[in-house]
């Protein structure tokens, strides 16, 4: 079991940035593909963006290309991403998410779900 720990979320004005962090400790951390996920007040939790073991492959979702960017360094057990143009309906807390690496970043974006391991999410408002 991996254990992860989000930091970096905050209030910010559209249009601005922000980036956040997973830290993940227990496990090898390259044993995982991990992703970003959210969750709006009375909305369903919904993939962001994902990324492999190898950092070779990532994947977004259409509401956020172009906007956010995916990154991990395995040598200090660390995922992040880069909002950039925030806009109100990025509101949400983010989760960070670790499956195994034999889940593809298309897999992580089509089948969302609760599986894997999550952390305690990080809330994130951008006012208008």
């Amino acid at each position: 079991q991996v254990q992860l720990v989000e930091s970096g979320g905050g209030l910010v004005q559209a249009g601005g940035s922000l980036t956040l962090s997973c830290a993940a400790s227990g496990r090898t951390f390259s044993s995982y593909t991990m992703g970003w996920f959210r969750q709006a007040p009375e909305k369903e939790r919904e993939f962001v963006a994902a990324i492999s073991w190898t950092g070779g492959s990532t994947h977004y979702a259409d509401s956020v290309k172009g906007r956010f960017t995916i990154s991990r360094d395995n040598a200090k057990n660390t995922v992040s991403m880069q909002m950039n143009s925030l806009k109100p309906e990025d509101t949400a807390v983010y989760y960070c998410n670790a499956r195994p690496r034999s889940t593809t970043v298309q897999d992580m974006g089509a089948f969302g779900g609760l599986a894997g391991s999550w952390g305690q999410g990080t809330q994130v408002t951008v006012s208008s």
